[in-house]
């Protein structure tokens, strides 16, 4: 169930490319966003979308295990929405789909 309004970060959108190489601009991205709206409001979910996402090797799981720390450290949880089941099975094999998408 998504969250709406004020209890909901509007949806971060991952690239449809995230290699290694722009692992860590992307998540700084991220974590500033996060920082903006956490002035602004107190939101309890940050919903990521993964639709886009074609093109990625395992440092997307590690942006978005950062940006769960980092959200879970502001009193946030983080639901990642529209993940591809290559995406699905990479966070499964890595052991951290649950992280990614609570129930």
């Amino acid at each position: 169930m998504t969250k709406t309004g004020a209890e909901c970060v509007n949806a971060l959108k991952l690239p449809s490319i995230l290699m290694h190489e722009h692992a860590n601009t992307c998540l700084a991205q991220w974590v500033g966003q996060l920082q903006v709206l956490a002035a602004a409001a107190q939101p309890e979910l940050v919903l990521v979308d993964a639709s886009a996402l074609s093109d990625f090797d395992s440092s997307v799981l590690a942006v978005l295990l950062g940006l769960r720390r980092v959200a879970k450290a502001q009193g946030r949880k983080v639901q990642v929405e529209g993940m591809s089941a290559r995406l699905r099975e990479l966070a499964t094999l890595y052991g951290v789909l649950d992280l990614l998408q609570p129930a």
